[in-house]
This record gives structure tokens, C-alpha cells and sequence, in this order.
């Protein structure tokens, strides 16, 4: 009897230890980028209070596993050393899922649509949740994959500092 405790309690805890070590999805990890099993509702609650703490907005990047422009964007992204590090401070990001186990299509309503101009497709909150930009990622695309150039200029154009209009006061 002790011994099937004793096993039983081993598999407890290597279930919890990998589940808790299986959440962690890096980035770079572009086969499990986008998690049909995510609550995005609450992953992007959790964002806008991390954005508000932090003085930066939220980027939803809404696609899919099986979406290769989703994962070359996001490769692009997060190799680039400039683009990684300026979505990094001025941006909380979340991967939103949309696939057949999953199209978060009540999230998709509230947020106006956005797949309707394919996938890729980045919706932009405020610090509050607002949403203040949907990007079709067709206008980022060069070749076979995203302009590191046009990519910039998305996020500076919708960085905090750019809708702040404490940047467009005139120096007295």
C-alpha cells in the first residue's frame, strides 16, 4: 500500500513539474507560438496591467501554427536585434490563436474583425485596453517574408511615445 502511494504521489509530481515547465513557450519556439488551449481574454488582461505598469502598449499578433508568414514575422522579430529590442520596451506582446481548434471568434468580434485581412494580422491596445490600430500585414511584406524597414515603422508609429500628446506640444 505504501508503495502505490509512494508512486502515486512520484506521478503527481512530475505531472505538475511538467506542466508548469511546459507553459513556458519561448518565442523563438515558433512550432507552439500560438496555443489553441490559451485563454487569450486572460492573457491579454494580464498584458494591458503589465502595459499600464510599465508605460508601454500591447500588441496582439493573431494567427496560427500553421501560418508561415505568422511564424516569419515572428522570426524576424525576435532575430532582428533592433526590432526585438524596440517591440521589447515598447510593447506587451500576445500570441493570439486562431485555428480550427480554436478561432477566438467572440475575442475577433470585439476586437472588429481583424482576420478579415488575413493572417498575420496585429491589433494594437492602449495601456487601458483600447484598441487603438488593426495592421494588415500584407503592407509589412517584402519577398518571401516581412521589411525589416516597414516592420520599424509599424512599431514607432504605434509606440506609446508616438500617440502621447505630450510629443506634439511645442517647446516653450
Amino acid at each position: 500500500m505504501k508503495k502505490i502511494i509512494f508512486i502515486a504521489a512520484l506521478i503527481a509530481i512530475t505531472i505538475q513539474v511538467r506542466a508548469q515547465t511546459a507553459a513556458v513557450i519561448k518565442p523563438t519556439d515558433t512550432a507552439r507560438l500560438y496555443n489553441p488551449a490559451a485563454d487569450a481574454n486572460a492573457d491579454i488582461a494580464i498584458a494591458v496591467k503589465k502595459a499600464a505598469a510599465e508605460h508601454k502598449n500591447v500588441l496582439l499578433q493573431i494567427g496560427g501554427n500553421w501560418c508561415i508568414w505568422c511564424l516569419r514575422f515572428n522570426d524576424l522579430v525576435t532575430k532582428d536585434p533592433d526590432l526585438d529590442k524596440y517591440v521589447r520596451e515598447n510593447y506587451v506582446i500576445v500570441h493570439v490563436n486562431y485555428s480550427k481548434e480554436n478561432k477566438n471568434d467572440a475575442l475577433l468580434a470585439q476586437l472588429g474583425y481583424p482576420q478579415r485581412f488575413g493572417f498575420p494580422v496585429f491589433v494594437v491596445l492602449d495601456d487601458k485596453g483600447t484598441r487603438i490600430h488593426t495592421q494588415n500585414s500584407a503592407y509589412l511584406e517584402e519577398g518571401k517574408g516581412h521589411s525589416k524597414q516597414k516592420v520599424m515603422e509599424f512599431f514607432t508609429d504605434w509606440s506609446p511615445a508616438a500617440i502621447d500628446p505630450k510629443t506634439y506640444e511645442l517647446v516653450k
